[in-house]
């Protein structure tokens, strides 16, 4: 028996626990990661495979620690030398995250036959115990001449979800195109 429309769009529908603001913000930044994509942004991840290598070498000098041919007290100044090495990895790492990643979702490069030279940083916050979803775009390199300023949309997620939990994807894919599109705008020049 063939499916309805409206059955195939509850197949397809996103739903978050409403009570769990981890599922909520989960399925917004997803969303808002499609739109980007769809407006013709391609996702640069180059980020992403940096903290992916920084993280395999951690791995590797645990394992180098745990699986060293000698026991404790022949192999000490080996185990002092990995844990320390994990420490100053770990430690890059997190500043990593921290100065250059931030609340980002999603980098991008430039639309291909764009003006603009520099791609996008999709970041979003949903502050605990709040209702209001930020959702920003800046440039990915804001000391370039072709970076526009940084927009920012605040609205509440009761305003995107149904009370059984559905994102209204009309809705917030409205939203977000408009940033996009106020985003792109050329600044006005004053005279």
């Amino acid at each position: 028996m063939p499916e309805t429309k409206a059955e195939t769009a509850s197949k397809n529908a996103k739903k978050a626990n409403l009570l769990d603001q981890h599922s909520i913000k989960h399925i917004l930044d997803e969303s808002a990661s499609e739109i980007v994509k769809g407006r013709g942004y391609v996702e640069d991840v180059r980020m992403s495979n940096v903290r992916l290598l920084m993280g395999a070498v951690i791995i590797v000098i645990a394992l180098f620690a745990q699986f060293y041919k000698k026991k404790f007290p022949e192999n000490r100044d080996f185990l002092i030398g990995c844990i320390g090495l994990y420490i100053v990895f770990n430690g890059i790492l997190q500043l990593l995250i921290y100065t250059k990643e931030k609340n980002a979702i999603m980098f991008t490069y430039a639309p291909v036959g764009s003006f603009n030279s520099t791609g996008l940083v999709v970041s979003s916050k949903l502050p605990r115990f709040s209702d209001l979803y930020t959702l920003t775009i800046a440039s990915a390199d804001p000391k370039s001449i072709s970076a526009n300023k940084p927009v920012e949309l605040t609205k509440s997620v009761t305003q995107w979800f149904t009370k059984d939990g559905f994102l209204v994807e009309g809705l917030f894919w409205k939203d977000v195109e408009a940033l996009i599109t106020e985003y792109n705008q050329e600044p006005k020049k004053s005279k």
